[in-house]
């Protein structure tokens, strides 16, 4: 496994799965966290096939005050799926939507024989995608692998997210697709909005002042079971405000454009 690049501070990985059919499973241990952060991994694999197909991904964040992660992107077949609605989030998926830890979705994507390529979208300095900000990458598929799916971590949430699973990619070049996403609960950590149980980044990101440290690791004592669903919304219980951090359905636009 190639070594991340760290973008805000480092994280230290462990083991995760991916089974043949493409599922992503749950490892046998947590990682060890060392410190949170969001970081990225190189690009997957995909260039230099002469089956290749060439797209253009731009995410705009569609919200007044909530920052994205960087997306993470994916060309597959049909059988890989990242999240689906009513069905409980993996391991990979819990990580991005509670720590903004992107790199065992990353990695566990680029094992797949049923993945072309895997691609971080990084916004710049700081990375993540501000509250009407986009960003724009390339990424390929190859004979075979039709779909693409998105994910990107709501930073200033317990556990939120927003992104696509298993959209068709355009077929002739030139043909734009344009999707609408929502934010969603990973069902994995309850929604306290509690800066201390927030990635450290989120008050920094959104202008807000706290003397709480935040965490990029979970916590048991929050852990939820529940499953995927539409996220309720911030509400304002604790230290997120819902008029800077909460958001109206759809949070992101996503458009792909085959180029080649």
């Amino acid at each position: 496994m190639m070594s991340p690049r760290p973008l805000i501070a480092i994280v230290a990985l462990t083991a995760f799965g991916c089974t043949d059919a493409g599922e992503l499973t749950e490892p046998t241990s947590e990682p060890d966290i060392t410190s949170p952060s969001f970081v990225v991994s190189p690009p997957g694999k995909g260039a230099g096939n002469a089956r290749t197909r060439s797209y253009e991904v731009t995410i705009e964040n569609l919200t007044d005050g909530q920052p994205f992660t960087p997306p993470v992107i994916a060309t597959h077949r049909r059988a890989t799926r990242i999240f689906k609605v009513g069905q409980a989030a993996s391991f990979e998926l819990k990580e991005v939507a509670e720590n903004g830890n992107l790199p065992p979705l990353v990695d566990a994507l680029s094992d797949s024989r049923h993945v072309a390529s895997v691609v971080v979208a990084v916004a710049g300095t700081p990375p993540p995608v501000l509250p009407g900000g986009s960003v724009t990458v390339s990424i390929t598929s190859t004979r075979g692998t039709e779909f693409f799916s998105v994910a990107s971590m709501l930073i200033c949430t317990n556990d939120g997210f927003t992104g696509v699973d298993s959209q068709l990619l355009p077929r002739t070049v030139g043909e734009a697709l344009v999707l609408y996403s929502d934010g969603y609960d990973a069902g994995t950590e309850i929604n306290t909005e509690d800066f201390a149980d927030i990635v450290p980044p989120c008050p920094p990101l959104t202008g807000v002042s706290s003397s709480d440290p935040g965490t990029g690791a979970s916590d048991p004592l929050l852990a939820e079971g529940d499953v995927i669903r539409h996220h309720p919304g911030i509400l304002g219980g604790d230290d997120l405000i819902p008029g800077l951090h909460g958001w109206t359905d759809p949070v992101a636009k996503i458009t792909i454009t085959r180029t080649g």
